[in-house]
């Protein structure tokens, strides 16, 4: 199973999680966990998704998903799971 880390972070909208799981399951990938907070009026959510069935590569899923935040006004970020776990280590 391959993992990537998705945050995505800005002002809240109406949208934004329709807008980034209708991305994910146009390109089968697949919803493991998922958290998401609303702090006076930002939104704040965190994915762990399995990519193995995608058929992009990760620059251009990570692109397209960059596009689909700028369209609700938001930042999406993603990271390899193996990179985001040596980062965050203490």
């Amino acid at each position: 199973m391959s993992k990537i880390v998705i945050t995505v972070v800005g002002k809240d909208t109406v949208g934004i999680v329709a807008a980034v799981c209708t991305y994910l399951a146009e390109n089968h990938i697949n919803i493991l966990d998922i958290t998401q907070t609303i702090l006076q009026d930002y939104f704040n959510m965190m994915m762990i998704v399995d990519v193995s069935r995608m058929e992009k590569t990760f620059d251009e899923m990570a692109k397209e998903l960059a596009a689909v935040g700028e369209q609700k006004g938001v930042q999406v970020l993603c990271q390899r799971e193996e990179i985001f776990t040596s980062m965050h280590r203490l």
